[in-house]
């Protein structure tokens, strides 16, 4: 899940399972709390934000929300320019940018990096974030609120979520069918944290397990599985995606498509807490 700069995913190498690995030290003292952070990360740019450190980042990729002075991209940041910010701590994430990590490190700076793989990952990684930052107790915070929030999602769409089958009398599974796609070319059913997102929300993802990097998907495929809901999501495409690519691909899908800023889904920010209230509301309502 990746800025525009980046390869599709599922093609990424993105691994499966949780992977976050806290490359920084924690600041002892306020006099060691970082005053001047560059994020290359719009995950890391959109947490400082929401913890309240957006005043101490003094540099952006073009990809990041925060206006402030832009060092280049995601996979191709500007080392020139990110000296001349002179950062006490460089934010990084996910294994696309490990290779940028490593050379920051090798320059002698501090990194703080994160792989979150699954939605309790990227909720671990506010507070992760947080320490580096020196904010421990605003990343605490940031990570007991996304949990809040996750359990009343979670509360609200419970009820009907399983229903008797009348033929079987066994439990049924009802919760809604959704196909979320990352990327168009060539169709990619999103993996990572999305499967648990969707379950979050009430409904269910049957294309990837939760962790698993995206997976490339055909029409017959995603037609088995009977979808409710079609969700497109793309790359850096923000809230622009085609809303008839499907039918412009010659797929025939008997399911309402919703086109939802990538953000929601593919960041792993607060944003991505975001896109689950979202989801909840388009597949149940008011519920």
């Amino acid at each position: 899940m990746q800025p525009p700069d980046a390869p599709p995913p599922g093609v990424s190498g993105h691994a499966a399972g949780d992977r976050e690995r806290a490359a920084t030290r924690t600041p002892a003292s306020e006099a060691d709390t970082p005053t001047r952070i560059v994020s290359l990360a719009p995950s890391a740019t959109a947490s400082l934000s929401a913890m309240g450190a957006g005043d101490a980042v003094v540099g952006v990729t073009v990809h990041c929300g925060l206006d402030r002075p832009r060092v280049g991209g995601w996979l191709n940041p500007d080392y020139d320019r990110l000296a001349d910010l002179d950062p006490d701590l460089v934010c990084t994430a996910d294994p696309l940018q490990a290779d940028v990590r490593d050379d920051l490190r090798d320059r002698g700076y501090d990194v703080c990096h994160v792989e979150p793989a699954t939605l309790d990952a990227v909720v671990d990684s506010f507070e992760t974030v947080g320490r580096a930052a020196g904010r421990p107790d605003a990343g605490t915070r940031l990570a007991a609120d996304a949990r809040d929030r996750l359990a009343a999602v979670r509360e609200r769409v419970a009820d009907g979520s399983e229903r008797t089958d009348e033929t079987s009398g066994t439990d049924a599974d009802s919760r809604p069918v959704v196909y979320c796609e990352e990327w168009g070319d060539p169709p990619m059913a999103a993996g990572n944290w999305v499967p648990e997102a969707v379950a979050a929300a009430g409904g269910r993802h049957p294309f990837c397990d939760p962790g698993d990097r995206s997976q490339e998907v055909t029409e017959a495929r995603v037609a088995a599985a009977d979808p409710d809901h079609v969700v497109i999501h793309h790359c850096g495409h923000g809230d622009r995606a085609d809303p008839d690519i499907l039918a412009e691909r010659g797929w025939d899908l008997d399911a309402p498509v919703h086109v939802l800023d990538d953000d929601l889904l593919n960041q792993p920010s607060p944003a991505l807490l975001d896109g689950i209230e979202t989801l909840a509301e388009l597949f149940h309502g008011e519920a």
